[in-house]
């Protein structure tokens, strides 16, 4: 029964006061693990759009008779306005905090699906690519450095590995279930975006129920200066692997934008699922490492992983001037457990080095010089 000091009876209408109400909204919180949980599905999505439009754009060209180098342009485009926003605002979060670039990015994220759904050409297209740069560049620092803060206390590693897996395991599942749709569904391109589109609105509402991870600090303004700094803690390490990470993006780059156009051109397979399938393995392959070596001695699996890339790419490039395809899923498959593992060692190495409101800075340099 409320009392005298909790209630204010004015016109018959009960008012809470303001420490009830503070305690109701904190209420609605998500449980840690509930948040941690939340927060890499979320980033599964991020990575399930990026890898989604790969099997649907041989299906533009043909639709619509555009010039291929246009395609090109897509991908680049999406490099282009990524990096940007890597430069720009990947250390943002560590002063306004994580939540807010997160829901910006999300709704962007939406913003992208729904110039994709309505596109009426190669233009828009685009256009849409360029959106879904400055929302994908915003959340994987932000994200990133959201997972190894909400992960339980004792297993801060497994923050830095589903860091590093999630966006490699969604670029995978991304353009397998898309090249599945093109196989099987009659509009593929209306279900991918809407049920992406709603994905975003669903992590929209996960992070705004998710506790914030760290403290409001000055500087957002001039955090927005392009630049790229690392913590000086982790910057020999950081150095040191810039070579792994050029790579391993190289190849994820090459696999994901290039495959499709390779099955048309040299093993004149025109089959969504087969596009689907030869995007999405180095990446899956990758995540699966990443995962299944997270208690391996990460210097030791980055070695191996260099050596893994370099085999992979070597039987890749053999069953393309073969046009031999096994050889080409063979090599694929081994140069994406070279990635993976590769690059998730290589997190969980960096992750320790940064304090907390420096390690969407570190991320964010992490993800630029992949790039």
């Amino acid at each position: 029964m409320s009392t005298a000091e909790d209630t204010l009876a004015t016109g018959g209408i009960l008012a809470v006061r303001p420490e009830r109400a503070v305690r109701s909204r904190r209420s609605l919180r998500l449980r840690p693990v509930a948040a941690f949980t939340g927060a890499a599905l979320a980033f599964v999505a991020v990575a399930l759009a990026v890898g989604a439009p790969s099997p649907l754009f041989v299906l533009y060209e043909q639709e619509w008779g555009f010039q291929p180098w246009l395609l090109t342009v897509a991908f680049a485009i999406y490099a282009v306005t990524l990096l940007i926003t890597l430069l720009i605002a990947g250390s943002l979060s560590d002063h306004i905090g994580r939540r807010p670039v997160l829901i910006g990015a999300l709704a962007l994220q939406v913003v992208a699906m729904l110039i994709f759904l309505f596109a009426p050409d190669i233009g828009w297209i685009i256009g849409a690519r360029s959106v879904q740069g400055v929302a994908t560049g915003a959340a994987m620092s932000t994200f990133t450095a959201a997972l190894v803060e909400l992960a339980p206390e004792r297993h801060k590693k497994l923050g830095a590995t589903i860091g590093s897996t999630a966006p490699v395991g969604g670029i995978a599942i991304g353009a397998f279930l898309t090249g599945l749709a093109v196989q099987f569904v009659p509009q593929p391109t209306t279900l991918v975006f809407v049920a992406l589109a709603l994905l975003f609105v669903a992590g929209i509402l996960v992070v705004v129920a998710s506790p914030e991870t760290v403290e409001r600090r000055p500087g957002a303004v001039r955090s927005l200066i392009p630049r790229l700094l690392v913590p000086r803690a982790a910057r020999r390490e950081f150095v040191g692997a810039i070579p792994l990470f050029l790579a391993t993006w190289m190849l994820a780059g090459l696999f994901i934008g290039l495959s499709p156009s390779i099955l048309h051109g040299v093993f004149h397979l025109d089959s969504g699922l087969l596009n689907g399938a030869i995007v999405a393995v180095p990446p899956a392959v990758g995540a699966l490492a990443g995962l299944l070596l997270t208690r391996a001695p990460a210097r030791l699996t980055v070695v191996w992983s260099m050596a893994a890339i370099l085999v992979g790419v070597a039987v890749a490039a053999v069953g393309i001037g073969a046009a031999l395809l096994p050889l080409l899923f063979i090599g694929a498959t081994v140069a994406g457990a070279g990635f993976g593992a590769g690059f998730s060692a290589m997190l969980r190495i960096l992750a320790p080095l940064a304090p907390n409101d420096q390690r969407a800075e570190l991320f964010a340099g992490v993800f630029l010089v992949s790039y």
